[in-house]
């Protein structure tokens, strides 16, 4: 039984203090009026609006508390609730999320071994998702970064009609990186 008041409470309590306050929370003495379908019904006390809501057994759920008077509305606030969430899942359903993926290669890459790769790149950008193409050096190759330089480009070359890079070639400690982005995706 305890479990259940500090459930109910700390729910109450987290729901009120990001939502929208309804009922006894509103604190207002006067409130302009909105019915359930809408219909403007004046410039009341707040004991009036909320006897007008409870009547029709409905929440007062104040929609406006900087206006002068602040303005509430007399509605079934858990299904305004599941509304709303209805919508966010929606948005959120509708929403393209783009991923980084990274493919590394070496500057002594094989033929077969690149062609692979790039088939990878291929199909990642045709997903919708940014590829960060890198080359990391070892010992002496350090001093032929130039080999590097034409390997990436040669990817690049290789992702014309499928991405475009973001940037030219970038050097990081040991590190060669370029970042491709498919057409519809900006920065």
């Amino acid at each position: 039984m305890l479990f259940r008041i500090f459930y109910f409470s700390w729910r109450c309590t987290a729901i009120s203090a990001k939502e929208l306050q309804i009922n006894d929370e509103i604190k207002a003495k006067e409130v302009r009026l909105i019915g359930p379908e809408g219909e403007q019904l004046g410039i009341v006390s707040i004991d009036e609006a909320r006897n007008v809501a409870y009547s029709k057994d409905l929440d007062l759920v104040l929609i406006a508390p900087g206006a002068e008077p602040p303005v509430c509305r007399a509605m079934d606030y858990g299904k305004y609730r599941f509304e709303c969430d209805k919508r966010e899942r929606e948005a959120r359903k509708k929403q393209q999320v783009v991923e980084l993926k990274e493919i590394q290669l070496s500057c002594n890459i094989d033929t077969h071994d690149f062609e692979t790769k790039l088939r990878h790149a291929h199909r990642f950008l045709g997903d919708g998702n940014k590829v960060k193409v890198v080359i990391k050096f070892k010992g002496r190759e350090m001093a032929h970064m130039g080999i590097g330089k034409e390997v990436l480009e040669r990817f690049e070359a290789g992702c014309e009609g499928k991405g475009a890079a973001l940037k030219k070639p970038q050097l990081d400690g040991r590190y060669m990186s370029i970042v491709l982005a498919p057409p519809n995706v900006k920065q």
